[in-house]
């Protein structure tokens, strides 16, 4: 049985002709204008940007990083936020999570249970007992960094390994081994990265996240026209660059029509 995230996933892309989905990275420092410089004001903010993005994305990303950086007060904001993501639209919280069995536990029961994750991100370094926690929660999502868009993915992810296979290579081979006896799984591929097609190929039908469109340079109708076809399952990340569009009082408008680029005709 299709896992419903990436079921719901799949239904929005086709609902709301997008593969969209819009990353929430607060940065205290660039809040439009009228909003405080304060965790209320970037909760004010960034539940204008729920409801004006509303219907054009597929899915909402929160980056736990900027609401940690928040102190203990952001993080109770991540956690209201959760009641104001339309029904329907996954919460996908970038955590990049994974560690030593009971430690990997207790940080999926945070992120699913405290947080309301539908899905999460995690790094797959430390082996399969790091990230099963993560698995067991059947009915959620977990995106695998693979080969992600930063310009340091060269320095592990992209060396070949004694098998002639690149790290990123053996990480997917891995990620579709455990989709098979997870059903739950998906991949994180950085779109800055030429061998997006090359992803695809090795991970078959995996549901991607896919960061590094707008403001890290990459093209969604590149990224678009390579992860998303055949029916497979895409989720484009764009943060900054809609987040922060316009910084007058119009930034509502400016984020709706900045969304609408991106919606098939």
């Amino acid at each position: 049985m299709l896992n419903p995230v990436i079921r719901q996933l799949a239904d929005n892309a086709a609902r709301f002709r997008t593969h969209v989905c819009v990353g929430l990275d607060p940065d205290i420092k660039k809040l439009p204008d009228g909003f405080l410089p304060t965790v209320d004001g970037v909760g004010a903010f960034l539940r204008e940007v729920i409801k004006a993005s509303a219907g054009l994305c597929i899915a909402y990303k929160p980056n736990i990083s900027f609401f940690e950086a928040l102190g203990i007060p952001g993080l109770a904001l991540l956690a209201d936020l959760r009641a104001d993501c339309p029904a329907g639209v996954p919460w996908i919280i970038d955590a990049k999570r994974g560690d030593i069995g009971n430690t990997s536990a207790m940080q999926a029961r945070f992120l699913f249970d405290q947080l309301g994750a539908d899905a999460v991100t995690l790094h797959p370094y430390m082996g399969e007992d790091s990230v099963a926690p993560f698995f067991d929660y059947r009915d959620k999502l977990s995106f695998v960094l693979a080969l992600t868009s930063n310009p340091g993915a060269a320095t592990f992810e992209k060396l070949k390994m004694a098998s002639g296979a690149t790290v990123w290579e053996t990480v997917v081979s891995q990620c579709v081994k455990w989709h098979e006896q997870w059903g739950n799984l998906g991949l994180v591929v950085g779109g800055t990265q030429g061998e997006l097609r090359d992803v695809r190929a090795v991970a078959g039908r995996l549901p991607f996240l896919i960061p590094g469109v707008g403001a890290q340079g990459a093209a969604y109708s590149d990224v678009q026209s390579v992860a998303a076809v055949d029916g497979h399952v895409a989720v484009i990340n764009m943060s900054r660059s809609v987040l922060y569009c316009d910084s007058s009082h119009h930034f509502a408008q400016s984020i709706r029509d900045e969304l609408g680029k991106f919606r098939a005709i």
